[in-house]
């Protein structure tokens, strides 16, 4: 399918100032000379700002990651997620036609966009607020025919009910979401054949509950709903009016060598390259967080080969040794605050969960292979 930028282009684009500060978050992810890494992200945020892409907005974001333009309408044309076309300013109906929805009234729910909204897709209703595309498989099979609106899936659909739903967001209203038959979530249209005891915790599913909880799940994103603030530059979302003695993480000092890496506005990435350059800090004078693990001077007899956990390399095994870690039943026995400390210490947070170094530790010292409990 040939793509094109829209005929009818805005003289500018600029991010929100909330959106704009959002973006140079993304960017901070990526190494100097990756900044292009962050392009679908931030195309992605001015088009929920914007409803769509238009040609001032993706020439924006190239200036902003030192692209030529080309390359970013090369991602742009390309990825169908990406609207090169203005959209309806309430919303925009993707209707899924692939096998499932298709046989099941897909071309039923096309034939009320037709006639609601307008003749072909990606056209405005002559009111503006609406318009429509067919879109392949959007993984909601089991709920067929179904739409996505907005950032929601309206599941179970019949002509009817689409048609009611697009009258509730053309005046003001905006419908509850998910399936539209009373269906929890995707369970058999005949009822529970198991499970038929399992206690329900709310009206709805978890993401209609959501959807439910923010009221305007169709509203476009400025920035403005909270302070967007990225994990690894802060505890995450909060208040869009921070009280007068908030953490602001650009007034915090950059961390030392060997300190972990939490709210101080600095990427892991960039602290370990300031690292390189510094001596290794004396791990009695590091302000690190948790509890000190049982450490010792010298290996009790031979030194385990700690390299035999998935995720320690000859370097970390260094440095566990220089820190006082030489077998695995010391590794086995740490806590969540032993594992804590340790983490500040190799300055690599998260790494000892997610490659599960305890539970490994725990099958070598019992003489069993880690690979036999994967």
């Amino acid at each position: 399918m040939l793509r094109r930028l829209h005929h009818d282009q805005p003289e500018s684009f600029a991010f929100t100032p909330a959106n704009q500060a959002w973006a140079e978050a993304q960017i901070t992810k990526f190494p100097d000379g990756r900044q292009a890494s962050a392009i679908i992200p931030l195309l992605w945020r001015a088009q929920e700002q914007e409803g769509w892409l238009s040609r001032p907005a993706i020439e924006h974001v190239a200036d902003m990651l030192g692209m030529a333009h080309i390359r970013a309408l090369e991602v742009a044309t390309f990825y169908f997620m990406f609207q090169l076309a203005p959209v309806g300013s309430v919303a925009h109906v993707q209707v899924c036609g692939t096998t499932s929805c298709m046989i099941c009234g897909a071309e039923d729910l096309v034939a009320v966009c037709r006639e609601k909204i307008a003749p072909k897709p990606h056209q405005l209703s002559s009111d503006g607020k609406f318009s429509w595309e067919e879109v392949e498989c959007l993984g909601a099979c089991a709920n067929a025919p179904m739409a996505q609106i907005g950032k929601d899936y309206y599941e179970d659909l019949t002509a009817e009910k689409l048609g009611r739903i697009l009258d509730e967001f053309a005046a003001g209203r905006v419908p509850q979401p998910g399936p539209q038959n009373g269906r929890f979530t995707s369970e058999p249209l005949g009822g529970l054949t198991s499970l038929k005891d399992a206690p329900q915790e709310e009206d709805h599913n978890g993401s209609v509950a959501l959807a439910v909880r923010l009221e305007d799940t169709v509203k476009r994103i400025d920035g403005g709903e909270v302070a967007l603030v990225t994990p690894w530059l802060g505890k995450g979302a909060r208040p869009a009016t921070p009280p007068a003695d908030a953490y602001r993480p650009e007034k915090q000092p950059r961390p030392a060598a060997g300190q972990p890496v939490d709210r101080t506005g600095v990427t892991e990435l960039e602290a370990r390259e300031e690292n390189k350059a510094k001596p290794e800090a004396d791990v009695a004078s590091q302000a690190l967080t948790g509890r000190e693990p049982e450490l010792l001077t010298a290996p009790e007899g031979a030194a385990d080969d700690l390299k035999r956990i998935k995720g320690v390399g000859p370097v970390l095994e260094e440095k566990l040794n220089k820190l006082g870690i030489w077998h695995f039943r010391q590794i086995a026995a740490w806590d969540i605050d032993e594992v804590a400390w340790v983490d500040g210490y190799l300055n690599f947070k998260g790494r000892i969960e997610r490659d599960g170094w305890i539970a490994q530790a725990a099958a070598l010292a019992r003489g069993d292979d880690p690979e036999d409990n994967s």
